[in-house]
């Protein structure tokens, strides 16, 4: 018969195992304080020298980390190039011709597995810290990024036509979007303000420019003359005055009607989320702290970690 004893030590092994197993299986911001401590410095580099080169990257690499977490969550999944038996992402339509940053990505990767003697850093935690250094680097706010992702084996290009939130949604298909990716309203209003940086292509808001009416009548014609009713469907416009500042002038453009396309101009349109938009636009640190907890938040979005998926050697490929 086995001893009190006996059940006292099984006890005791079942809840170190079970802590063991829980801590490899989360998330953490000092994951690689040990097995490589220069992997964020290395990272923070070499985004701060592409951003200082072209501003307008910032907004790329911050869309790329929430075009990957949007598609069965952040694994680096839309880093994958084609192939004979993946689908990539990138081709997918809200990303072909548009998603940008790759060379970016490819450096950081180089420049991180020299530092740390090896691949150690996944390239889902290199979008999630490159997204966060891109919006410190453009005045935005800092965070702590959770990490210890794992790159994912395959990619979707299903999934990224029928899981991006597109650029003609409604208030009501945006909120159930984010609802299922785990996001409420809240984070849906704060992470749009990622528009405050960088453009769009004219042809995801040529629609808005041309038939819609809850449009400034003059920021309209402006923004016609690089948007064409034919044609010219790569012309950029910004999403608002100050493209390459984080700040809090996207707001304050949907509350004038100035919102560029029209799934931001629904945010202030007499619907539930005026009020957030108002506060956001008189409030730049009740904005950048929502932002910051919901980016976050995002990056949390189904993570492989433990012995799930891998650590790839190259982020275009799986290894």
């Amino acid at each position: 018969m086995a001893t009190p004893c006996f059940f006292y030590l099984l006890h005791l092994f079942l809840i170190i195992a079970t802590t063991t197993t829980s801590k490899a299986n989360s998330l953490s911001p000092t994951f690689y304080m040990k097995t490589c401590p220069m992997a964020l410095p290395t990272i923070k580099k070499v985004i701060d020298a592409a951003v200082k080169k072209e501003p307008r990257m910032g907004a790329s690499l911050l869309r790329l980390h929430f075009h990957d977490c949007f598609v069965n969550g952040c694994d680096a999944s839309i880093l994958l190039d084609d192939t004979d038996t993946i689908d990539g992402e990138k081709t997918a339509f809200p990303n072909i011709n548009s998603a940008r940053g790759f060379e970016v990505v490819d450096r950081i990767k180089s420049a991180v597995d020299e530092a740390c003697g090896g691949p150690v850093v996944s390239c889902a935690d290199i979008l999630a810290v490159a997204a966060r250094d891109s919006v410190v680097a453009l005045g935005g706010p800092t965070w702590k990024v959770q990490l210890g992702r794992r790159d994912s084996t395959t990619a979707s290009r299903t999934a990224a036509n029928n899981n991006l939130p597109g650029p003609t949604m409604d208030l009501p298909a945006l909120i159930n979007n984010f609802k299922d990716h785990g996001l409420n309203t809240r984070d849906l209003v704060a992470l749009s303000g990622g528009h405050t940086l960088g453009f769009a292509q004219c042809a995801s808001f040529r629609d808005r420019i041309y038939n819609e009416t809850n449009i400034f009548p003059n920021f309209a014609r402006r923004v016609r003359r690089s948007c064409p009713r034919s044609g010219g469907d790569t012309n950029l416009e910004p999403f608002d005055s100050t493209p390459a500042r984080f700040d809090v002038r996207y707001f304050k453009s949907l509350i004038g009607k100035r919102g560029l396309l029209h799934s931001d101009q629904v945010l202030f349109n007499g619907g539930l989320t005026d009020e957030l938009v108002k506060s956001y636009s008189s409030s730049p640190k009740a904005f950048t702290t929502d932002f910051a907890n919901s980016m976050v938040k995002m990056g949390n979005i189904s993570p492989l970690t433990g012995k799930k998926g891998q650590i790839r050697k190259n982020c275009r490929r799986v290894n």
